[in-house]
């Protein structure tokens, strides 16, 4: 059994939460406001997963200190724009050689860092990892089978996650390619909002098809550019997180997309999920990465222009159908 701390109460930190404590683990579970902490132990029940009962071995607290301390590994599920604030507060507490497993998704729109990236600078002391993966938290909160991907520099490391989080319901991978990895998550969300405003517009699967199929094409390109691999990408944290987040009504980022198609503003469409929608922070960033590797990402970059700049996504799905002629893969010969 292994003292965890899971780091954000929200829908995806509370289903972590429910499955560590499922395999026997000693878990606490944070919430960065005492009102919310509070309203978790009285009810069980956390405002997004309602239907789903914390179990009583769940910890909850407000508290950082005691959420960090003494534990072994700390599962960081913040959104991505608090994780730098989040790590630096945790910092005090985290004791030499503590594992940090990030579980959130995004890249950071001032530095372009990775939220692993974001971890280790600070919070030196720590080893950190990332979990990822075609895994929407309403289902794993009720046991429904999932595969998920951890990555680490340290192939010990990876291992001893494994075995801490796998089930008979959570199956886990492991890699040594972290950066794949995050990009993967990240961007994938980029391309969900692109999916959902074609299926508010009301394009079909055709439309559909080709978004998630060119989408993969350019987080390939720009993650290779950065030092993933393919195989990273063609895997689980690639083309099968985007599968799942382009598909299904789970996803905020396609419930986000699917308002803009229908001609929501960006702020009525955040609005109105409720939730944080990463793909829109990470949106920016994957344009600042296209600028600095130089590498074409013609979809992002048509996501970016209906995000920010008020664009018709009528007008910018036809920039899309009407671009230059190209060959599907250049890499292919004649």
């Amino acid at each position: 059994m292994a003292k965890v701390g899971v780091i954000g109460a929200g829908s995806w930190g509370t289903a972590l939460a429910i499955l560590l404590s499922d395999n026997k683990n000693d878990v606490i579970l944070w919430s960065h406001r005492e009102a919310e902490a509070e309203k978790i132990r009285r009810t069980r029940v956390t405002a997004k997963l309602p239907e789903i009962t914390l179990p009583p071995q769940i910890r909850v607290t407000a508290d950082l200190a005691e959420a960090v301390g003494d534990r072994e590994v700390l599962i960081l599920v913040v959104p991505s724009a608090c994780v730098r604030e989040t790590a630096r507060k945790m910092q005090p507490y985290v004791a030499p050689g503590t594992v940090i497993v990030s579980a959130s998704k995004g890249i950071e729109e001032s530095t372009l860092m990775t939220m692993t990236d974001i971890v280790e600078a600070c919070i030196p002391q720590a080893r950190a990892a990332v979990l990822s993966g075609p895994s929407h938290a309403e289902e794993v909160a009720k046991g429904l089978p999932t595969a998920c991907v951890v990555g680490a520099k340290e192939e010990e490391t990876a291992r001893s996650l494994q075995k801490l989080f796998m089930s008979p319901c959570f199956r886990v991978y492991i890699s040594p390619d972290m950066q794949g990895i995050e990009l993967g998550g990240a961007l994938k969300n980029v391309i969900a909002l692109a999916a959902g405003i074609a299926d508010g517009m009301g394009y079909g699967d055709n439309a559909k098809a080709a978004l998630i199929t060119r989408g993969m094409v350019e987080i390939g390109r720009l993650g290779i550019a950065m030092g993933g691999k393919l195989e990273t990408f063609s895997g689980l944290t690639g083309i099968g997180d985007l599968i799942v987040t382009c598909a299904s009504m789970h996803s905020r980022n396609r419930r986000a997309g699917i308002l803009l198609g229908k001609g929501y503003s960006m702020e009525e469409a955040m609005e109105e999920v409720n939730m944080v929608v990463e793909g829109v922070y990470s949106a920016k960033s994957a344009m600042k990465l296209s600028e600095k590797y130089h590498v074409e990402l013609p979809i992002i970059e048509q996501v970016n222009k209906v995000l920010f700049e008020g664009k018709d996504p009528k007008t910018a799905v036809a920039q899309l159908m009407l671009r230059d002629n190209k060959q599907e893969n250049s890499v292919i010969p004649w």
